[in-house]
């Protein structure tokens, strides 16, 4: 029969069943067609979430449009949430950096007030419940501007109710979702001037009338936060005029926000929620599913998921629950002692308290499909079925191809599971008997993988992969089956069912609206429904289904008896387990028995199993299991995430912090050694001149990798000053020398692991020897070092610089020393190629300078510093010097100019 004969029958028949439109039996079957496309073709056009292109494509790819339309809207409105988040975060940076430039430039006005007042503001109990309030919200502090000049003074929260209110929220935000009352006191001082905060709950969540009873004053006109900031102000003054070295630093007023008591009640919880276990208490999870077909459809699959997930979340579920213009398809995972309470937010109509009876309810054919052996918990957990609750929108909540949908609500009739049971019992008996004439066609419309490890008896399985390649595969199988059989429910003729019971909805109604079959059937709940109906009504029957029932979670099937259908993809065994392969950029889904799933690591091949091998391999390298740790800084944090330093650095600090304590801090520390060592091991020659040597920590991380670059480049000699791995290291200060020496020299012969950190140890007992000499030299593996005195390290440089010494040229030049001549250095070694390398690296430390490089290129003199405060002064001196030689030396076409916040702040100059 063509496609426009059966159109026609379809209009007739409707026609015959609605007398109100008889002219649909007078017309011809052409124009019927043309008349269910374009209905067809209107229903789609008025759907909110479906938008066809002019020239439409294959179903399929129209779909994957449609749903690529959904992710893109759900990417915008993600946007714009996150445009706004950093709006709200820009708004309190600006704020923070406007309250900080407050307290910077001037801790008191020209006339001695300070422009801000502090804010103590306390949450009552009741408030801190409801809101969920953090600590910092419950009790916290805030800073509130005083008005200057001729600003409008009703901006400012220390003259305004709303303006208060407004900066409350800025700086807390929750209470927002409050409705409060406000009340102010002055503070309580203890005896060194702290304030103190109230935690008796009479005053903190009492009633209006008790707030004058502890000096507090209700704030409800503009003129009471005026006469509460002013006491603030008078109790300021007095106190410091009797308490001059008192910590109150600024005029200080309590806030207590307290719960309005004529605020309206919060609406009472649904009857479902009522007398709720605790979900995390439950030591089981049921597994369910179901699926509904509203006849009107969902006109907002937006907001239907957002009100999913809200009424779910109460009870801790977990599943993939898909949302479309057609319906809502749903697995979900269940604690068990609140199914009861699930089952009621599901099924309840509105009038005892239901929110989803438009949606669900009703129209969830045949109910919810829960599965009778709860899983223990324990078990659940190691081998999640769900591991979170999705809920995501679709164009289709099962892809069937189709670009228009049918009518779901004309889909054959749903046989009851014992109905199905005593059919099939029945059928199975006569093909026994030779009685084939009588037998029903049984379809399994579900996927291969699933109808390869169970099925029912005498069922034919269509074969494909996907859902939607299914019909094709129905029209062919059924071109010769007549349309005209009689309809008798005791002897249907065309059955279908599937995992769930959705996918046979879809088939039937493509059966009898496409195909024009009059008499099909399909299994009400599916081999689910089916599985759960036969084991609490008949546990003594005898299953038609044999072996296992996939199922779409993690657990990947539900076995109902211990027959084995499946050939196994790897071995070719029968087995009935389903998987898929572990190697997660195949994922194959496959049947394979327990034996190949050991042997082959849960992976489909031999590639997938070295792959994944050796993937499990680096993670025990690794040591992935993480320990939760907390860190005080993100210094703290790059130290426990970077390769520890050699046992001996360490000693090298504690003997500087012993022998020159007033220098302890000019070491290079950890991060800075370690990239000082990666640099030398990464040049051609591990060649390295250091100015300013200390005592020898920047030195050693040198020297360490002057011998690695050594040992890359297969060099068997130690290095000389005229060629190979050398560290040359300029120093004035004699100690400074005589330290370093000590620990240059355990470091040649013990090396930096623990015997040279042991030895090094024993330096501060021993103490260290005299550097009486003009210079010193080592041998660490295949590099040398020496240690040169000298009195002006610049003119030793100058001098190298013309050609007239014994050393060849460096890749590094490290300047730590003589911080006032810094060009100087730079210039004598771009000038020329005598001193470093064409493509070497300048190293500058300190260029940072404390951070007072930022007050220098803001024009700060160091004159307007106290004259008291001399080692300021210096500090600032030095750091306009610093300032003007980072602005000068990143302008030289020489050089190319990396400076990096590391410390006290690094500069990485390479010559051109």
């Amino acid at each position: 029969m063509s496609r426009v004969s059966r159109a026609a029958s379809r209009l007739r028949f409707f026609a015959s069943r609605n007398p109100s439109q008889p002219h649909l039996a007078r017309q011809s079957p052409a124009f019927l067609y043309q008349s269910t496309l374009r209905e067809r073709h209107t229903i789609a056009q008025a759907s909110p979430l479906l938008s066809h292109p002019k020239e439409r494509s294959a179903g399929a790819a129209y779909h994957a449009s449609v749903n690529q339309q959904l992710v893109e809207r759900r990417n915008e409105i993600h946007r714009q949430k996150r445009q706004a988040r950093q709006k709200s975060l820009d708004a309190d940076r600006e704020r923070n950096l406007k309250l900080r430039h407050i307290f910077r430039e001037s801790s008191t006005s020209s006339d001695g007030v300070p422009p801000m007042f502090a804010v103590k503001v306390v949450a009552c109990p009741t408030l801190r419940s409801e809101l969920k309030m953090n600590g910092r919200e419950k009790r916290g502090r805030m800073f509130v501007e005083r008005p200057q000049g001729e600003a409008n003074a009703q901006e400012y929260a220390c003259n305004s109710v709303k303006a208060l209110r407004k900066t409350i929220h800025e700086f807390f935000r929750r209470l927002k979702k409050g409705q409060y009352i406000l009340s102010a006191s002055l503070p309580t001082l203890d005896e060194e001037g702290n304030v103190l905060t109230h935690e008796d709950p009479a005053i903190m969540d009492g009633v209006p009338n008790n707030h004058t009873l502890f000096g507090t004053l209700p704030l409800e006109s503009d003129s009471d936060v005026q006469r509460a900031f002013a006491e603030a102000d008078d109790f300021f003054f007095k106190h410091r005029s009797l308490n001059e070295t008192s910590a109150l630093k600024r005029p200080t007023i309590v806030l207590h926000v307290t719960k309005d008591p004529d605020a309206p009640l919060p609406p009472p919880p649904p009857p479902y929620l009522e007398h709720m276990a605790d979900p995390r208490a439950s030591p089981t999870m049921t597994m369910l599913s179901f699926y509904a077909f509203p006849p009107g459809g969902i006109p907002d699959a937006d907001a239907t998921a957002d009100s999913l997930r809200r009424l779910w979340r109460p009870f801790g579920a977990l599943g993939r629950i898909y949302v479309a213009q057609e319906g809502v398809n749903a697995q979900m995972a269940i604690p068990s002692n609140v199914l009861d309470n699930f089952l009621d937010c599901c099924t309840l109509p509105d009038e005892k308290g239901g929110k989803l009876s438009d949606v669900l309810g009703p129209y969830m054919e045949n109910g919810i499909n829960v599965d009778p052996m709860p899983v223990d918990m324990a078990e659940f957990r190691s081998n999640p079925a769900f591991k979170n609750l999705h809920v995501r929108v679709r164009s289709q909540i099962v892809a069937d191809g189709f670009e228009t949908p049918l009518d779901w609500q004309s889909a054959g009739y749903d046989m009851p599971p014992l109905e199905w049971h005593q059919k099939i019992k029945e059928s199975k008996m006569a093909n026994e008997t030779g009685q084939s004439n009588s037998l029903p066609i049984v379809l399994d419309c579900r996927n291969d993988y699933e109808t390869q490890v169970g099925k029912f008896d005498l069922a034919e399985p269509l074969g494909t992969t996907n859902f939607r390649d299914s019909w094709e595969v129905l029209k062919n199988r059924l071109k010769d089956t007549p349309k005209d059989a009689p309809i008798m429910r005791a002897k249907r003729r065309e059955t279908a069912y599937c995992t769930g019971g959705i996918r046979c909805v879809k088939v039937n109604a493509y059966l009898t609206q496409e195909l024009g079959m009059t008499n099909v059937s399909r299994l009400a709940g599916g081999v689910i429904g089916y599985d759960r109906t036969l084991s609490e009504q008949r546990p003594d029957e005898e299953p038609m289904f044999k072996g296992v029932n996939y199922v779409f979670d993690g657990r990947m099937g539900r076995r109902i008896t211990n027959d084995k259908l499946g050939t196994c993809y790897t071995c070719g065994a029968k087995t009935h387990l389903v998987t898929n392969c572990k190697n997660d950029n195949c994922h194959r889904r496959m049947v394979q028995c327990e034996h190949c799933q050991d042997a082959f690591y849960g992976t489909c091949s031999s590639a997938c199993k070295t792959r994944v091998v050796n993937q499990l391999r680096g993670h025990e390298e690794a040591e992935l299991e993480e320990e939760k740790v907390e860190y005080d800084s993100i210094d703290d944090y790059t130290r426990a995430h970077s390769t520890p330093r050699r046992p001996l650095l360490a000693e090298i600090e504690k003997n500087t912090a012993s022998f020159l304590p007033t220098g302890a801090h000019m070491v290079s520390g950890d991060a800075q050694g370690s990239l000082l060592t990666t640099l030398a091991s990464m040049t051609r020659h591990g060649r390295v001149l250091e100015i300013g040597t200390f005592t020898g920590y920047a030195t050693a991380c040198f020297l360490d990798g002057a011998a690695t670059a050594g040992d890359l480049s297969e060099q068997s000699l130690p290095g000389t000053p005229e060629g190979g791995p050398f560290v040359l290291s300029l120093e004035r200060d004699r100690r400074a020398l005589g330290v370093a020496s000590c620990h240059i020299g355990v470091m040649a012969k013990h090396g930096l692991g623990e015997e040279g950190s042991k030895e090094a140890a024993k330096l501060r007992e021993k103490g260290t020897v005299d550097f009486d000499g003009d210079s010193v030299s080592f041998t660490y593996s295949c590099a040398d070092c020496e240690l040169l005195q000298t009195n002006d390290a610049l003119a030793t440089v100058e001098e190298m610089a013309k050609g007239q010494s014994k050393y060849s040229p460096f890749d590094i030049v490290f300047v730590d020393a003589d911080k006032t001549r810094l060009y100087q250095y730079v210039e004598a070694l771009v000038s020329n190629d005598n001193v470093l390398r064409k493509g070497g690296l300048i190293l500058v430390d300190n260029t940072l300078w404390k951070g007072l490089v930022l007050d220098a290129a803001r024009g700060y003199d160091s004159e307007d510093a106290a004259p008291q405060d001399k080692k300021n002064r210096r500090a600032r001196k030095l750091a306009s010097k610093m300032h003007r030689f980072n602005s000068a030396v990143v302008k030289d076409a020489r050089v190319e100019v990396l400076q990096l916040s590391l410390r006290d702040g690094l500069t990485m100059i390479r010559k051109i």
